[in-house]
């Protein structure tokens, strides 16, 4: 076990509408189609191999929106507020089903955003992942980053479908298990499960000044406005990924639980605070928005306060 989670380290360096009554997920769109509920067994889109990548001006972009892919931090420093890379949310390259692999992104945009009202270019998509799960500054729409990054996901999708739903996209929300979550059997789960790469303070783990696994709470982790912060969305990336290397081994209910718990802890602040009001931030962008702590009060403590 120990093998395989140092042998995955190196690539981790981490709908509905909303009319009365539905439940409003950050990254809801609505418009676009619903994934296959169907488990193919691992019967999922493949993406090209890096050997059929062509030497030429095109596989060179490519080529650099990858690294740019795999070490953000590093390579575009200036866009990155916090210790992540994009890799670390989507695995394996993006190339992983249930980890939202870019390849079944891609081709589903331009597409409606609840999260900001409009249909949104993949660029757009981007910036917000910049933004929020990256705690920094989105790139310019035609920036080389982006134009990069662009290049990248465009190429891991040659031969997909272009505006259909495939399975594998996302990340595999479980439903929630009857009688909500538990956030003391969440630490757990963690501290048998998770220590071994997050560390008992959920701070990840570094060689030298880089993570080679990411921290999963305080200031340079995901901020209050990530997708990942709902507790929804976080026990589906579990579920299917985690522990490294033995996804598909947490019961539906633990990996709710230790979602709960890593999202109980505080982290940035969220962008959009409004007048530095939680609560007014809470019912305009957290109300209603899946299944998440932010602007509630947990053991006394009120979560959503930020750090820095």
């Amino acid at each position: 076990m120990k093998r395989s989670i140092i042998e995955f380290a190196v690539l981790l360096l981490w709908a509905m509408n909303a009319s009365a009554g539905t439940v409003i997920k950050m990254d809801d769109q609505s418009q676009l189609p619903k994934v296959p509920s169907s488990k193919p067994l691992n019967n999922y889109f493949k993406p090209p191999l890096a050997s059929e990548l062509p030497n030429n001006a095109y596989g060179e972009l490519v080529r650099k929106g990858e690294a740019l892919f795999v070490n953000t931090k590093v390579l575009a420093p200036q866009y990155v507020g916090n210790q992540l890379n994009c890799a670390n949310c989507h695995l394996d390259r993006g190339r992983k089903a249930l980890s939202a692999p870019l390849w079944a992104g891609y081709p589903m945009y331009p597409a409606y955003r609840k999260k900001n009202n409009k249909v949104n270019t993949y660029a757009e998509r981007m910036q917000g992942c910049f933004q929020f799960s990256m705690n920094g500054t989105p790139p310019a729409a035609d920036s080389e980053v982006l134009n990069a990054l662009t290049a990248y996901s465009y190429w891991l999708s040659t031969g997909a479908p272009i505006g259909q739903a495939q399975a594998g996209r996302g990340f595999g929300e479980p439903e929630q298990p009857a009688g909500g979550y538990n956030t003391a059997n969440g630490k757990k789960v963690f501290e048998s499960r998770c220590i071994i790469c997050h560390g008992e303070n959920g701070a990840g783990q570094k060689v030298g000044a880089s993570y080679i696994f990411p921290p999963l709470w305080g200031k340079d982790s995901y901020n209050w406005g990530a997708g990942m912060h709902r507790i929804n969305t976080a026990a589906g990336f579990i579920k299917h990924n985690m522990p490294l290397g033995e996804g598909e081994s947490l019961s539906d209910k633990e990996a709710w639980d230790v979602a709960a718990y890593v999202n109980m802890h505080e982290r940035p602040q969220d962008p959009r605070l409004i007048n530095g009001d939680i609560e007014l931030t809470r019912k305009k962008y957290h109300e209603g928005d899946g299944v998440n702590l932010y602007g509630v009060t947990v053991d006394g403590v009120l979560i959503g306060q930020g750090i820095k």
